[in-house]
């Protein structure tokens, strides 16, 4: 393997931003998502690099020790770090790296971590700046004059997605070896597995206005105005006039709200974009089960063919512990509806749409029998991509501070983590879980199903469905 990049890369600056990840997840990646880009990081930089403050970049997912990590390092006055919870390990290390070697050195951390759990970033010394919230509207004041900050204080963001700049995509780090990088059509991204390369990975709006239990990111940045749909539309065409675009990605955390936007959209899109891309976007059961003509519009008019739907459980009694808003009526509306959908559109002779379904496992709480009703509801799906996590308690959220509060958390700031088959709960019977996704329970899993839903799936699917938390 011939690995030409960050080495050769000619330093252009004494200020250094560091992408945060598992090492090695841009030279030898498992999947495609370890190479998804980060776009605070996108954002920031471009901030920076248009009111003429220049960076360079590096990354952990990069290299593949922290010794090929040192060596990058001397010299630099300012290391920056988008730091979320799962990367918080990763980031204190290299904190500790920038530190030994440039001790006069600044680090300056912020993002979702920084937020949620800012005393255990104050507890790190080698943290010399630590935002809260966002960055937009005090990274340049930031990086001009540290000095005029406090160690730990609070950013600004700005009102409207509208403001902010388009991301240069030219700003994100390249994969790390020359195979990869003829697969991964940097600096837009690598094939998911359900649409085209090379995929455009945007955002269209930030934060989702429900109060799940388990998430933290409303505790992160409040709502501020969504992207204007033709702004999205120019980005895309843009995007596929100099790179080409094969199909998108929407990340937002729920993209099927605002049904003024989502209207517009659907006008809009199908008659102004350069080609009505498949696209991956979110959305709630409950959502689609109050405006299903809007969702259905969406579908079929705008070639929405991926539809992330956080399921999370066939549980009325987890799902309100986990203050879903959503119920099991809802969740097999939605089922049942995409399933006609499709159902329609294969006998139209067109590809028909897919969940991906977020499922999780391993709530504090959650019955034998809750986790049978949760497969039984992925059963019902007749296209389905299952995403079945283990529950994770981060900082943040409600369930997460209750769970770190009471010492139930196996979790911690030394090994806060995202690997799917880990324990992260004291109390939580995982062998169960395993033994479940193994097949071991499929008679009780399939009691009381139709012939057609027993047989969905096939062995070791849902095993293999285990993912990141």
């Amino acid at each position: 393997m011939n690995i030409t990049w960050p080495w050769s890369q000619k330093r252009k600056s004494d200020i250094v931003w560091l992408d945060l990840g598992d090492l090695g997840d841009l030279v030898h990646p498992n999947g495609p998502h370890e190479q998804w880009q980060d776009h605070g990081l996108g954002l920031l930089r471009t901030i920076l690099h248009q009111n003429g403050i220049e960076t360079d970049i590096l990354s952990t997912r990069a290299v593949t020790s922290w010794e090929q990590l040192a060596k990058q390092l001397p010299g630099y006055k300012m290391m920056l770090m988008n730091v979320r919870s799962y990367t918080y390990p990763v980031a204190l290390k290299a904190a500790q790296i920038f530190k030994e070697i440039n001790p006069q050195g600044m680090v300056m951390a912020g993002g979702m971590h920084a937020t949620v759990a800012p005393d255990e970033m104050e507890q790190v010394r080698e943290f010399d700046k630590i935002c809260k919230g966002p960055g937009e509207e005090v990274i340049v004041d930031l990086v001009r004059d540290p000095d005029s900050f406090p160690r730990v204080f609070l950013g600004r963001g700005s009102k409207s997605m509208a403001d902010w700049p388009a991301i240069d995509r030219e700003l994100w780090p390249k994969p790390a070896n020359w195979k990869l990088r003829r697969k991964f059509n940097w600096p837009l991204e690598p094939e998911c597995g359900w649409g085209p390369p090379p995929v455009a990975t945007i955002i269209t709006s930030r934060v989702c206005p429900w109060q799940c239990v388990f998430c933290n990111e409303a505790s992160y940045i409040p709502n501020m105005g969504r992207k204007p749909v033709d702004a999205v539309i120019d980005e895309l065409n843009f995007l596929d006039k100099k790179y080409g675009v094969g199909s998108v990605v929407i990340h937002d955390s729920m993209f099927f709200q605002n049904p003024s936007w989502l209207k517009e959209w659907v006008e809009k899109y199908p008659r102004h974009a350069n080609k009505v891309w498949p696209y991956w976007a979110a959305g709630r059961a409950d959502t689609v089960r109050q405006w299903p003509d809007l969702f259905e519009a969406l579908v079929r008019e705008t070639n929405w063919n991926l539809i992330s739907i956080g399921f999370e459980s066939g549980s009325d009694r987890i799902l309100k512990l986990l203050n879903k808003e959503c119920t099991e009526e809802d969740n097999y509306f939605a089922i049942d509806l995409l399933n006609r959908i499709g159902d329609e559109m294969v006998a139209e002779g067109k590809e028909p749409p897919k969940f991906w379904s977020n499922i999780m496992l391993g709530i504090p709480g959650e019955s034998k029998e809750d986790a049978f009703k949760t497969m039984r509801m992925l059963k019902r799906m007749k296209r389905v991509f299952p995403s079945i996590s283990y529950y994770a308690p981060y900082p943040g959220s409600a369930l997460g501070f209750q769970l770190i509060a009471e010492g139930k958390s196996m979790m911690s700031k030394d090994n806060y983590h995202r690997f799917p088959d880990d324990e992260k709960v004291k109390g939580v019977d995982y062998s169960f879980y395993r033994e479940l996704l193994a097949g071991k329970y499929d008679a009780e899993v399939n009691s009381g199903l139709p012939e057609s839903e027993r047989r969905r799936g096939y062995q070791g699917l849902y095993a293999e469905a285990l993912v990141k938390a």
